[in-house]
């Protein structure tokens, strides 16, 4: 029997690898440090300053607000138009507007000086953003139209002269006066010590006035006048 398994014939072999070509590049690594660990020590400083302000800025603010609407709403209750339901007056006009509420003393006059101005009682007076002159006379400060208002009592009367009361204006202290306002008012002829009587003379208008304008009240007989704050007074008030 022939044996066909065997023969003569080489077994293939397998070839080696093939040596890297020279033209192909390589990936080469390089090593790299790592950051140190205060690299970023700046970076976060600004952000927790950022955070900070932003936190005060929110809370003065929230502050600033609050405050603010309590001190609005506290004023708005003062006052008494608040406290009716009515808006409160600007506090320009209220600080500024010229007001004087005027009473005035007896006079030391003598039988031979009759007739003369009435002198204020600056102690129990108001003025604002109006100045008196020389005891009798009252300045004005700021131009504008004035409700003037003038309130003599008389408790006394003499028959040959009217009982009378004038308001008087002039322009500055080296100008001349001029009657801006009067009133009379008159008593009965009966004996005084019998029948004590009183008469007023009421006078009120509105004047236009400029800056440095003065007013005072002059009356007939000085002796005649009832001196009582409730009973004779004189005041303005800028509208």
């Amino acid at each position: 029997m022939i044996n066909t398994y065997q023969t003569s014939m080489a077994l293939p072999q397998v070839p080696p690898p093939l040596p890297p070509r020279l033209g192909r590049s390589q990936p080469v690594l390089i090593p790299t440090t790592l950051p140190s660990p205060g690299y970023n020590k700046p970076l976060l400083r600004f952000l927790v300053c950022v955070v900070i302000l932003h936190l005060f800025l929110s809370v003065g603010g929230f502050l600033y607000l609050y405050y603010n609407e309590r001190q609005t709403a506290y004023a708005t209750y003062s006052s008494p138009q608040g406290r009716v339901g009515f808006p409160p007056v600007e506090k320009q006009e209220t600080t500024y507007r010229g007001l004087a509420r005027m009473t005035v003393m007896k006079s030391n006059s003598t039988s031979g000086d009759k007739s003369g101005y009435l002198q204020w009682n600056i102690n129990h007076s108001v003025l604002k953003n109006i100045n008196y002159f020389h005891k009798s006379w009252l300045t004005i400060l700021e131009s504008g139209d004035y409700f003037v208002y003038s309130r003599v009592t008389f408790s006394k009367h003499d028959t040959a002269i009217p009982l009378a009361s004038c308001v008087k204006l002039r322009k500055n202290e080296r100008e001349k006066e001029k009657v801006v306002m009067k009133a009379f008012c008159s008593l009965s002829n009966e004996k005084p010590e019998l029948n004590p009587q009183m008469c007023t003379a009421t006078l009120q208008d509105v004047i236009t006035l400029e800056k440095g304008n003065q007013l005072s009240i002059w009356v007939e007989d000085l002796l005649f006048v009832n001196y009582e704050s409730e009973a004779t007074s004189f005041g303005m008030y800028k509208l």
